[in-house]
């Protein structure tokens, strides 16, 4: 089922549309729970909550779920993890606290992730790698925009309202103005559900080990110290988990920005959000046409610039400036983020197999994510300025990209300087 360089055999593109799919559920469902947090006048700590609740089972699960989508063929264990985000939305319309409906969505996310990568490296050899992932960024990031504007106009005067029948009260049915775009949402991952059961089974096979917790969890921190050890490995995970803890509290920082620097309600927050990912999709291209897996580690300094860039949020006053920023921010992202990932998978794959090296790659991104967001949580907490926000964040980017870079400074630097 490999693809040659020149084709993407049929399997890849399924996946392609399930991850599609997903991801535009994904992001719509959390501008639907940060409305349903404000509708019920919660504080606004809560609302990093709800980015670390979809997270947290990333962390916590990773010794189980990549031995998981290793026992069973990955497009059933990816029906599975949809059907979890269906009970999820379907907890939402049940009245249940948004940020408990998110954690069971996250459950199902991160028995996803290993799966829908683990497939990729199955279905393509190393030379396609790069070239993929431009190509599952690209889809990934678009659907990131469309959800976030899918996200901004369920939750938008543009939906009728609608409203549970009476009798459905003595159950417990809410009264809320977002019931219509929860049921375009249980519609969504319904759809993503439904497309998983068309991936084919990839053939690939691994041994069946001990399935006892204590036995995985110590496999788990040996593989996990296996791909650390590795300098590809170390290298290339370094640089994406500082990335994804990046993206991940930028998500939320550009909403609070767009809303006390621009005026903007959170609905056309969100489509600003959401902009930053055609520049995602921009860099992730480029990367995928121009960058060769063998030279992706010359790419560590952009991490510098990006952190660099990020305090001119604080200097605009337009949408259109503000757009354009972001724009730029994005592109740089992704064109930085597309071969670390590709070479990162590709490592893991070698080392360990597909579905445990991305349940390693997994634990350490989504921790980068858990614990950045965690400082913003106690930072909204504290309420502290948008301009203490801006520059503490771009500042400990800046600090753990200058800290990938010098211990990983031979890899990118020219070998004369070395």
């Amino acid at each position: 089922m490999n693809a040659t360089s020149s084709s993407m055999p049929r399997a890849f593109y399924v996946l392609l549309a399930v991850q599609f799919v997903s991801t535009l559920a994904d992001n719509a469902f959390l501008i639907v729970a940060i409305a349903r947090v404000l509708e019920l006048a919660e504080a606004d700590w809560r609302i990093p909550l709800l980015k670390i609740g979809a997270t947290v089972f990333y962390v916590v699960l990773a010794p189980f779920v990549g031995p998981l989508a290793d026992a069973f063929p990955k497009g059933r264990v990816m029906v599975a993890s949809n059907a979890m985000k269906v009970c999820a939305i379907l907890l939402l319309l049940a009245g249940v606290d948004p940020l408990f409906a998110i954690i069971v969505a996250g459950l199902g996310a991160a028995l996803y992730a290993p799966a829908k990568y683990g497939l990729m490296t199955e279905f393509l050899p190393p030379s396609d790698l790069v070239r993929a992932n431009g190509f599952f960024e690209g889809a990934t990031v678009s659907s990131v925009i469309i959800g976030t504007v899918v996200g901004g106009f369920l939750i938008s005067a543009f939906l009728p309202v609608l409203h549970w029948p009476a009798q459905w009260h003595s159950f417990g049915a809410p009264d809320t103005a977002l019931l219509a775009g929860m049921l375009v949402l249980l519609g969504l991952n319904a759809l993503a559900m439904v497309v998983c059961f068309t991936i084919p089974d990839s053939g690939a096979r691994y041994a069946r080990d001990s399935i006892h917790p204590r036995a995985l969890t110590a496999r788990f921190w040996r593989e996990n110290s296996l791909l650390w050890r590795d300098a590809v490995g170390g290298m290339s995970m370094s640089a994406t988990t500082v990335l994804w803890g990046v993206g991940a509290t930028l998500q939320l920082i550009v909403l609070r920005w767009s809303d006390e620097s621009l005026g903007l309600p959170l609905e056309k927050g969100a489509y600003l959000q959401g902009v930053t990912a055609f520049g995602v999709v921009a860099g992730a291209m480029l990367a995928s046409r121009f960058v060769a897996l063998n030279h992706a580690a010359r790419l560590l300094p952009m991490g510098l610039v990006l952190g660099g860039i990020i305090p001119l949020m604080l200097v605009v006053e337009s949408v259109p400036a503000a757009a354009l920023l972001m724009v730029a921010v994005g592109a740089m992202a992704g064109f930085f983020v597309v071969p670390m990932n590709a070479l990162l998978q590709h490592r893991g794959y070698t080392l360990l197999t597909s579905g445990r090296s991305i349940a390693v790659q997994g634990f350490n991104e989504n921790g980068g994510m858990l614990l950045m967001l965690a400082v913003y949580a106690g930072a909204t907490a504290m309420q502290l300025s948008l301009n203490v926000l801006v520059f503490g964040f771009a500042g400990l980017v800046s600090l753990a990209m200058v800290m990938v870079c010098v211990s990983y400074r031979e890899h990118w630097l020219p070998r004369s300087a070395t």
